[in-house]
C-alpha cells in the first residue's frame, strides 16, 4: 500500500476556505474511490494554520487515479492558493 502524509500551513484569513475545500476533496474521495483506503484532514490542535492529509491508498495505481479525478484537478488549484507557501508531503509504505 502506498500513502502519505502531507503538511499544510494556511495564509491568515484562509483557514476556513482551506478547510471547506480539503472537506470536499476528503467526502468526494471516500465516495468516488474505493481502492482509497484513507483520505483525512487533520487541524493542528494550537497552531490553528497548521494542517495534516494523510491518505493510504489500495496500490500505487489507486494514487495516480487519485491524482487525475476530476474533482482533484478541480479542488488541487484553490487548496493551493490557500497556502502560506509549499507544502511538505511524504510517502511511506504501509506496514501495519
Amino acid at each position: 500500500m502506498t500513502a502519505f502524509i502531507a503538511t499544510l500551513v494556511a495564509k491568515p484569513g484562509k483557514e476556513s476556505d482551506l478547510e471547506r475545500l480539503e472537506t470536499e476533496l476528503s467526502g468526494l474521495t471516500h465516495e468516488n474511490e474505493p481502492d482509497t483506503l484513507v483520505y483525512d484532514v487533520l487541524r493542528h490542535r494550537e497552531k490553528k494554520d497548521t494542517y495534516v492529509v494523510y491518505a493510504r491508498f489500495k496500490d500505487e495505481d489507486a494514487f495516480q487515479k487519485h491524482q487525475t479525478t476530476d474533482f482533484h484537478e478541480r479542488l488541487v488549484p484553490p487548496i493551493l492558493e490557500c497556502l502560506a507557501g509549499e507544502f511538505e508531503i511524504d510517502f511511506y509504505d504501509y506496514i501495519a
